[in-house]
């Protein structure tokens, strides 16, 4: 099972085996922690939820389920479904870097930066109208959007609103690089989400 949480670093290049440079996202990738093991008997489904970094501050009912699994309260905490667990996995379990290797195709999962209420031309790269002939300044409005039948505004209809800070998945890129010194994945590529952002890297679900 491939599956870490990580924090972005930033961008870089390196030169492939080819003496091609590409492109690269550095993710720091200190060791997860495996804070529960799911099963179909107990849960009803199969996962396992890893922690990464460790809390500051936690709440009473936190702290006392991570006191009785002798773990550090892990500061982010996400998880994994899997049709296959791992056999001696277990609680305390740690997950690093070297789970992966070059070449490997991942699906990474981070929030995309929050650009606040933006117009549709920023939001769905709408074309602007016309500045002459009765436009009357309204270039970047757009317009109308309907008067009749079914008399109200269809769910999914594009206009103005929050752009940004959703969670986005940039399926099958590959990694690049394996740090087991300094804990860092490369990603071929960029990563959704800004630097020290966190970002879910998972084995891609199809080939």
């Amino acid at each position: 099972m491939k599956a870490m949480i990580t924090r972005k670093i930033g961008m870089t290049s390196i030169v492939n085996d080819d003496g091609a440079m590409i492109a690269v996202t550095l993710l720091s990738a200190s060791p997860n922690v495996v804070t529960q093991v799911k099963t179909v008997d107990s849960d009803g489904y199969q996962a396992l939820q890893l922690g990464f970094e460790t809390a500051k501050k936690v709440g009473k009912s936190q702290a006392a389920k991570y006191k009785k699994s002798k773990i550090d309260a892990p500061k982010v905490v996400r998880e994994h479904r899997t049709d296959e667990l791992p056999e001696d996995v277990k609680v305390g379990d740690q997950i690093s870097v070297d789970s992966f290797e070059v070449g490997d195709v991942v699906d990474v999962t981070g929030t995309s930066k929050g650009k606040g209420f933006a117009g549709a031309i920023k939001r769905h790269n709408f074309h602007r109208q016309r500045k002459s002939h009765g436009a009357k300044g309204n270039t970047r409005k757009i317009g109308s959007i309907g008067s009749m039948y079914p008399q109200k505004v269809m769910k999914g209809k594009k206009m103005p609103g929050q752009y940004g800070n959703v969670q986005v998945t940039t399926e099958k890129v590959k990694v690049a690089l394996v740090d087991t010194e300094h804990n860092v994945i490369g990603i071929a590529g960029a990563v959704p989400g800004p630097k020290k952002g966190i970002v879910v890297v998972r084995g891609a679900k199809r080939s």
